[in-house]
């Protein structure tokens, strides 16, 4: 891997990691202001509980993606974060919201994505010649 993909790698998975702990603690403390607080997800027309739920998928999947090893839990998680972010984004379109609402969820969509492709080898699921 070159020293750029790295940087890249790094950078992105940093800012993704800060973005999904902060706004998991903040809905894990159903704080109401903000666009992760619950005055968004009332908005949205989303019960409280299912703020929790996101909030500890959040939160596993920064911890999963941070730590060595177990490529294929690190699959899952940057799956998870694609899905809790592209429906995210959806129902702030759906609802007629404006950029400053949906903004946030694509800039944390596109940290997945770019963080997923740029990841380390030790970092992916190798499928040996069996599997192909």
């Amino acid at each position: 891997m070159s020293r750029t993909n790295k940087i890249i790698y790094w950078v992105a998975t940093g800012w993704l990691s800060l973005g999904m702990l902060s706004t998991g603690i903040a809905q894990l403390l159903h704080t109401k202001q903000g666009p992760s607080g619950t005055d968004s997800t009332d908005h949205l027309g989303y019960p409280l509980y299912f703020v929790t739920i996101l909030a500890f998928s959040k939160i596993l999947g920064v911890i999963t993606i941070l730590m060595p090893k177990f490529p294929l839990l690190k699959e899952w998680a940057y799956a998870g974060f694609v899905f809790i972010m592209c429906g995210a984004a959806l129902s702030h379109v759906a609802m007629g919201d404006g950029m400053s609402d949906i903004f946030p969820s694509v800039l944390l969509l596109v940290l997945s994505l770019i963080s997923w492709y740029y990841r380390p080898a030790g970092r992916k699921v190798i499928l040996s010649p069996a599997n192909k």
